[in-house]
């Protein structure tokens, strides 16, 4: 886990967000989809906690998140080290074509809105955007939602150790995919499916379908609800796997990491493999 983010939240008061931060493409979403934790930007900021993520052009918030910290300046040979964190290509790093945008804005607790939010843009704003109150309590309802389904924990601080077994988002697993998988729209689970609770574990047809499903967030605005072929160890539902792969232009060699992020709740997320 990146030690910059910190991915507690104390679900017991409710959340505000009262501005928002426009976000171009492809760089929302990323960020939306669990691979991008730092906005890259070319100044600093005084602002923390809870914003927005607002798609630039769209005049709709997608999701939010926690800014937590904001660093230096990095130099070229740093930004490529850090690729991880915000995806920007070397390629891109080394034409000059981002040299000024070389300040990190480290987010934490990205959450995407089940139900994009519409906000009146106002002239002038260019980066930070102000809510009005309808606009503010529209997302922090869904949040709250949200909040209160998810199991409440401490906040971890950056220097604690890792989270134990018993604690959520737990990781189950990576995969690396084929071609095949991305032909055929599957993800095999086999090396972690053991880790996946029993009941929710059926045949190899859906006469034999698990008792109990399992749901599981791709990165878009609702979840998907399956359970799981025990004969072909995957997902039994498929239908989605095309678009998840298509959103993140899946190529084979990249890989796929499970999290379970609570009791029968389960994340989804592709990486890509490095150039």
């Amino acid at each position: 886990m990146n030690p910059h983010i910190d991915m507690g939240f104390d679900s017991s008061y409710d959340v505000h967000v009262r501005k928002g931060l426009i976000i171009d493409k492809p760089w929302i979403s990323l960020i939306l989809s669990g691979q991008k934790t730092w906005e890259m930007r070319s100044n600093v900021t005084s602002h923390r906690g809870w914003f927005g993520l607002i798609w630039k052009g769209m005049g709709t918030v997608y999701g939010v998140a926690r800014l937590t910290d904001v660093g230096i300046a990095l130099a070229p040979a740093e930004m490529i080290e850090t690729f991880e964190y915000h995806q920007i290509p070397e390629a891109m790093i080394r034409s000059g074509e981002v040299s000024k945008w070389n300040v990190p804005w480290k987010m934490a607790d990205v959450r995407r809105l089940p139900v994009p939010v519409r906000y009146k843009h106002k002239n002038g704003a260019v980066t930070w955007v102000e809510f009005d109150d309808g606009v503010s309590h529209a997302i922090s309802a869904q949040l709250n939602r949200i909040f209160s389904d998810t199991p409440s924990r401490p906040v971890q601080p950056a220097e604690s150790k890792p989270f134990s077994d018993e604690t959520f988002p737990k990781s189950l697993g990576k995969v690396e995919i084929t071609q095949g998988n991305i032909d055929h729209d599957h993800i095999y689970l086999r090396s972690f499916f053991d880790r996946f609770p029993h009941d929710a574990i059926g045949g190899s047809n859906k006469s034999s379908k698990a008792p109990r499903n399992i749901l599981v967030d791709w990165g878009a605005d609702s979840w998907i609800e399956t359970d799981l072929d025990g004969s072909k160890k995957f997902f039994r539902a498929r239908s989605w796997i095309a678009s998840f792969f298509q959103a993140n232009n899946a190529r084979a060699g990249d890989t796929v990491s499970v999290e379970e992020m609570s009791p029968y709740r389960y994340r989804v997320r592709l990486h890509k493999r490095p150039a």
